[in-house]
């Protein structure tokens, strides 16, 4: 254990944030994404859900402030009727650990795997919420 770092935060996770440079990018996908086929690097958080890990995460990582929109949303496929509730979530714990609101993209679905496959790292977890996957790209600390 160390001081000022959220224990929902395993070593593996830690040295991958610490390893991760401006610009990289970090998933984390719901219970649904196909993680481990898209993964350079596989992060298991098993029985954790994305805003908590969410909230973990922004506690240490800079989002770039160099883009207009540091975090991509998997965009809802047209004729889903499904809603996105915890994009709501979402927007709360951005604004409250880094003080933006607005960050978002919305990035359609194929394009948002693509993506995955060439993010840094993907952290899997047991989130049951639909279109509930994030992509967040690393600024840096000034």
């Amino acid at each position: 254990m160390l001081h000022g770092i959220p224990n929902i935060i395993s070593p593996e996770l830690l040295k991958i944030l610490m390893e991760m440079g401006h610009g990289d990018e970090i998933v984390i996908g719901d219970g649904n994404f196909p993680a481990a086929s898209h993964a350079q690097r596989l992060v298991r958080c098993d029985g954790h859900q994305v805003p908590e890990l969410l909230d973990a995460i922004l506690h240490l990582f800079p989002l770039d402030q160099y883009v207009e929109k540091p975090v991509s949303l998997m965009q809802v496929v047209p004729g889903d009727k499904s809603e996105t509730p915890i994009w709501d979530t979402f927007e709360t714990i951005i604004r409250e650990r880094t003080g933006k609101s607005d960050t978002f993209e919305q990035v359609e679905r194929f394009e948002f795997y693509k993506r995955a496959r060439n993010a840094y790292a993907i952290i899997a977890t047991s989130e049951s919420a639909l279109y509930a996957n994030i992509i967040l790209k690393k600024g840096v600390i000034a």
